[in-house]
């Protein structure tokens, strides 16, 4: 056991030639780790520290060039906690070289995690998306300022966090959205609140989870001294169950996710907050390379969606709407219908 960090400079090129990537729908590399703020229930700054150790560029080229060698031209998740944790080099260094790369580079795509304060630095985002980034994900949590004082979330608090993520979506990033219920200060007023917040912020994919205590967390140790906790927490995407006992009571708390996942993933709900979407996104132009296997996901999306889904007249009054309004956002229409299809079956599938 040792104290030290790993020094990420010394990560070898991964292996991608042994993968096979016709079972991926995005490939995975790492620029940083670590983050500097402090969530309660967060255990990144225990694991790889609050000041962010980084990559060289040439490291990053060395992967990105290698996918792209194997023939990868799909999405790239950069699996940094908060990429945006050292703004200065991330805007002379890393981004510059990324636009670099990609010229005459077709189909590469790529999304990362950030924190809200994104949404401050124009310029930042408009070279996040002029390097080929089109999504990120963001911590929200929650619209309550109580609840977000109770978990540390300091970067969330004081602001118009639904007209920061207007403003990320209007500068060519779509935003994907962590929430969470179950905070101490949280009562049943919150699930209405949630839903309101998810819907009205055109967040397609929005995670909800009830908190958890994850171990090496600060929440984890204040659990463990108030002797609230009731063991190892769950790794389900969609999950009813937490690891230790909340102040409101149990069965409420379940019964209120159950009732934020099925509102928020019900075709009509989901259907809509696309469109919310569409109101404000402006990508840049992506140029989507043909192949049979793009060809073969729109003919099944009309036959498992437009023709036998039960959300076949969503589907189409989506398609149309998007084809008089938003023509050039047709592919993400059916892409965003086809994850909402899958994420429906994963909440039907867990919450009984």
């Amino acid at each position: 056991k040792t104290s030290e960090f790993a020094d990420i400079k010394k990560t070898p090129i991964p292996l991608w030639e042994l993968t096979d990537l016709r079972h991926y729908a995005s490939m995975s590399i790492q620029f940083s780790r670590g983050c500097p703020f402090h969530c309660e229930f967060c255990n990144v700054t225990t694991l790889f520290g609050n000041r962010p150790r980084i990559k060289t560029i040439e490291q990053i080229l060395a992967e990105l060039n290698s996918l792209y060698n194997i023939g990868w031209r799909g999405s790239v998740f950069f699996v940094d906690d908060n990429l945006i944790g050292n703004k200065r080099y991330i805007k002379t260094e890393l981004l510059p070289a990324l636009i670099e790369w990609k010229k005459n580079k077709i189909g590469t795509t790529f999304y990362t995690e950030a924190s809200i304060n994104l949404a401050d630095d124009e310029e930042l985002m408009q070279l996040m998306v002029k390097a080929g980034f089109d999504m990120v994900f963001i911590g929200i949590e929650t619209p309550d300022e109580k609840s977000l004082d109770e978990c540390g979330k300091k970067q969330n608090k004081n602001r118009d966090l639904l007209k920061d993520v207007k403003r990320i979506q209007q500068a060519g990033l779509q935003v994907q959205g962590g929430f969470i219920i179950g905070f101490d200060n949280d009562t049943p007023s919150i699930f209405k609140r949630q839903i309101d917040f998810i819907q009205k912020s055109g967040i397609v994919m929005a995670n909800v989870a009830i908190l958890q205590a994850p171990t090496g967390s600060k929440l984890h140790e204040r659990l463990k001294r108030e002797g609230r906790l009731l063991g190892q927490m769950g790794f389900q995407v969609v999950d009813s169950v937490t690891n230790f006992i909340p102040n409101m009571d149990l069965d409420t708390l379940q019964e209120g996710y159950k009732e934020i996942m099925r509102y928020i993933y019900s075709p009509r709900h989901y259907y809509h907050r696309i469109k919310t979407l569409f109101l404000e996104y402006k990508p840049l132009k992506i140029d989507i390379p043909k192949s049979i296997k793009n060809t073969l996901s729109l003919l099944r999306s009309i036959y498992y969606l437009g023709i036998i889904g039960k959300e076949r007249f969503h589907y189409w009054k989506l398609l149309l709407w998007t084809s008089i309004h938003r023509p050039e956002l047709i592919p993400l229409a059916i892409r965003l219908s086809i994850y909402g299809h899958h994420y429906r079956k994963i909440v039907e599938m867990n919450l009984h």
